[in-house]
């Protein structure tokens, strides 16, 4: 069946106009003026902002962490993703100690596969390279379509990889159109400093913030673009949360280096204050990095507003707080890190970059649709709205007033880090591949009806123009 949307304002990263879209077997057919198809199902969208779907190219969905694993999988974190107006995500897939990187992709297709609600592809977080996941890393880029891999300077032990293999999975990005992903802190001061603290009894949650100081993550971030630029490659710094780090990052662009960057909702609406909340309330926000003192935040959206940073993801990683966060009542260092936040992205920079003026509309899309589908191998097929791309949609209500409350959110988990917090602008209907997902703001699709996409390299004339990302 065709379904025709009409007198929408199309919103995309260059465009900004009012037209009718028809869909025809899951791809966008048509957009014009007046269209009228007989047979159509028609959508009404007038007074409504028409998006491209949200692309999230940071969640851990059903991820084993410190004795536990993250309390969304791939069915609920997918279902929440819709309702939120993200209809791709790109997921971790875990190569632990010892495992081959297929062992770790085919675990995770397993998970993902009968659950997903929307389309999904992998990351592949690499903590053991030798000569063979040198060789997989290489057939997995070359057929599977999993082009990004990512890795740790922090976590030793657990994630933590050394410089020279960073160096060596650069070195075969370059010459594949790979691209490393790093989670940039220094992990091996950071460990000491951690040790030092709870030598003195220092076990409650705001230490785990006070032990990754922002200079930690800027020394990450500086080193892991020095190796890119020996390898010759190109890099993505996940999770940016500072200005330090964000320093190195400006400083690299303005010298023509191949680095990009993201940030997360937490680092632009939260801040260091909420680890002061009574009791044990402050570990709902221990996450990696923690949250930063409020002075950052400004920092961060020029970064946005100027192209330092390209992408706001969420970094999606949610443990309930009985029984999962309590697990560290008498050690910070025993709390699961990380946040749910998956299913609020779009409308907290809606809300907080659109209406206060720190983005525009269309930095709004390219922020968190059509950069990700850059960057990530995902373009034209997603973050567009053009003929012949996914007819992956949003129909989004600008004017729309809701307050964000675990009572009402679908994510699987027992608290929301913006709890109470009264937003503008709501996503009202959701189409993913031409099927509408998401009516009235209440999922209706089918269990498992997300696709695996497969995405490709990063072509020499996406490197040449990465300035313009």
């Amino acid at each position: 069946m065709q379904t025709l949307i009409k007198n929408g304002r199309i919103i995309t990263a260059c465009d900004d106009y009012t037209a009718d879209i028809l869909i025809d077997d899951g791809k966008i057919k048509l957009i014009g003026e007046n269209l009228d198809i007989s047979t159509a199902y028609v959508v009404d969208a007038k007074d409504k902002y028409i998006f491209p779907g949200g692309i999230d190219v940071h969640t851990h969905l059903d991820m084993p962490f410190g004795g536990t694993a993250s309390s969304d999988d791939f069915e609920s974190g997918t279902i929440a993703a819709a309702c939120g107006g993200t209809t791709t995500i790109v997921d971790f897939a875990i190569q632990f100690k010892g495992q081959s990187l297929y062992t770790a992709l085919d675990t995770w297709h397993q998970k993902a596969s009968s659950k997903a609600c929307v389309d999904y592809s992998f990351h592949l977080i690499v903590t053991d390279l030798n000569k063979t996941s040198l060789t997989e890393m290489k057939k997995i880029i070359e057929h599977d379509g999993i082009t990004s891999f990512k890795m740790f300077m922090a976590y030793p032990g657990v994630f933590y990889v050394d410089d020279a293999s960073i160096y060596r999975a650069m070195s075969l990005a370059s010459d594949t159109g790979a691209l490393i992903c790093m989670h940039a802190e220094n992990g091996i001061v950071i460990n000491e400093i951690i040790q030092d603290y709870l030598a003195k009894g220092h076990t409650s949650p705001k230490y785990h913030a006070i032990t990754r100081p922002t200079l930690a993550e800027a020394e990450g971030v500086n080193r892991a673009i020095a190796i890119a630029r020996m390898a010759q490659s190109p890099v993505y710094i996940v999770h940016l949360s500072c200005m330090e780090a964000l320093r190195k990052v400006q400083e690299a662009r303005d010298e023509g280096v191949m680095v990009f960057a993201e940030t997360c909702p937490q680092y632009l609406f939260l801040d260091d204050e909420y680890y002061d909340k009574p009791g044990f309330e402050g570990a709902k926000y221990v996450l990696t990095p923690p949250l930063r003192p409020k002075c950052h935040q400004e920092k961060l959206w020029n970064g946005l507003n100027y192209g330092d940073l390209q992408v706001i993801a969420t970094d999606h990683c949610p443990f309930c707080f009985k029984e999962q966060k309590e697990l560290g009542l008498n050690d910070f260092t025993k709390i699961p890190n990380g946040g749910p936040g998956v299913e609020n992205r779009l409308s907290l920079v809606f809300d907080g970059g659109v209406l206060t003026n720190h983005i525009s509309l269309n930095q709004f899309v390219q922020l968190t649709s059509t950069n990700p589908a850059k960057i990530f191998g995902l373009f034209p097929q997603k973050g567009t709205i053009a003929v012949g791309s996914d007819a992956d949609l949003i129909i989004f209500n600008p004017t729309k007033k809701f307050t964000i409350s675990a009572k009402t959110h679908h994510m699987r988990v027992d608290y929301n880090c913006y709890e109470g917090k009264e937003v503008t602008g709501a996503v009202e209907t959701v189409f993913s591949r031409g099927d509408e997902i998401v009516k009235s703001g209440s999922y209706q699709g089918a269990k498992g009806r997300g696709q695996f996409i497969k995405r490709k390299v990063m072509t020499k004339l996406s490197q040449s123009s990465a300035s313009l990302i």
